[in-house]
């Protein structure tokens, strides 16, 4: 059988919007480590959790692969990169309906290491303009 690709993206781009459109706020746990870009002095026991409001954070991109925004932590705006992998559950603030998901670590270890083998590959050089006087 071909490899089936994940549904827990579209899982939580569908509980996402069932909380917007029901005037819900959305709320996501994540599990931490160091792919995850989020503001350390937030996380507690290796996870942490963010308000995905429409109101709380900016150019909300849910992909398949990443979850990133932009928000404000203690008046400072930080830039959110989460891997799909790492979301523990996604549910509604006020009445706890959501979802929860298994978390491997062991998944979670496979995607460093492809990250860290694409991080190895030369990065193609952009052109840069130079001031010439």
């Amino acid at each position: 059988m071909s490899d089936v690709p994940s549904n827990k993206p579209y899982l939580i781009r569908a509980l996402h919007q069932w909380c917007t459109d029901f005037g819900f706020t959305p709320f996501m746990a994540v599990f931490v480590d160091s792919s995850v870009e989020v503001p350390m002095e937030f996380v507690k026991n290796d996870e942490i959790v963010l308000n995905l409001s429409l109101e709380a954070c900016h150019q909300l991109n849910l992909d398949n692969d990443w979850i990133s925004f932009q928000a404000r932590f203690g008046g400072v705006p930080r830039k959110i990169m989460v891997p799909v992998s790492h979301v523990l559950a996604i549910y509604a603030r006020e009445n706890g309906q959501g979802m929860s998901f298994p978390f491997d670590p062991t998944q979670a270890n496979k995607q460093k290491e492809v990250t860290a083998d694409e991080a190895e590959k030369p990065k193609s050089t952009r052109p840069s303009l130079t001031i010439v006087k």
